[in-house]
């Protein structure tokens, strides 16, 4: 009698202790909670190794995007001997589009660049305000931003793989390799990618899509759970086969 064989467990790379956080959307406060209850959680493990892998969207909607920045930037000296991964959010190339092109501002500030704007202590224009107004907005962003935020948005990572996972903001593309997917696609893909029963090749972590709690499919994980609104960060803890969720 034949049959087929189940697909065993994704697992992380063996001796790894991996945290994944979600989307931060501008709550310092939270990132910070969170943080401190990873440094607790790594202090246990100390024969491990430690990886931080961020899914993007640090900035907009919450009132705290630049300190999210410079906490993300102080996370590996922080959490001792941690390895932090940066990938970028759909809300940091609107951010980083911006810098050079005016015309993406009101999708921006549709979508919580606002706050992100207020944040670096510069008055956002209205939605429909004038161009000459964006282009304001635009040059004082350019001047107040610090050199290493700019550095920050400039070296984000559209995805990470560990063992059986890929890291990615938004999801990817079904029908399509992994190493054929569009940058487009993992910063912004929503229901195609949330509907699809479709064994990926990898696990997929990741965030952009809000639920209540964190979602655990046969090929996907997700675990934007709507920090800004909810007050619920989300990070999940890989090791081996195992999982674990913490959350503020």
């Amino acid at each position: 009698m034949t049959g087929t064989h189940p697909r065993p467990e994704p697992a992380v790379p063996p001796g790894l202790r991996l945290y994944a956080i979600g989307d931060v959307h501008g709550r310092a406060d939270l990132l910070a909670r969170l943080l401190a209850e990873i440094e607790a959680d790594a202090a246990r493990r100390p024969s491990l190794a430690k990886r931080v892998v961020f899914l993007g969207d640090y900035v907009d909607r919450g009132m705290q995007s630049k300190e999210v920045i410079d906490l993300v930037l102080g996370a590996a000296p922080a959490l001792a001997l941690a390895e932090v991964v940066t990938l970028m959010g759909n809300h940091e190339e609107m951010m980083h589009r911006f810098l050079g092109d005016t015309s993406v501002g009101r999708s921006w500030m549709l979508n919580g660049g606002d706050a992100t704007l207020a944040s670096y202590r510069i008055e956002p224009p209205p939605v429909f305000a004038a161009d000459a107004r964006y282009r304001q907005a635009q040059t004082e962003l350019l001047e107040c931003l610090p050199d290493r935020h700019l550095r920050f948005l400039e070296g984000l990572a559209v995805s990470h793989t560990a063992g059986d996972y890929l890291f990615v903001h938004a999801g990817v593309r079904p029908g399509v390799p992994l190493e054929r997917q569009r940058r487009e696609d993992m910063l912004w893909i929503r229901d195609r990618f949330l509907r699809s029963e479709e064994d990926f090749g990898k696990m997929v972590v990741h965030g952009h899509s809000i639920e209540e709690d964190p979602v655990v499919r046969p090929n996907r994980i997700g675990i934007d759970t709507g920090a800004y609104a909810t007050g619920k960060l989300t990070c999940l803890a890989l090791e081996g086969t195992r999982r674990e969720f913490l959350s503020t």
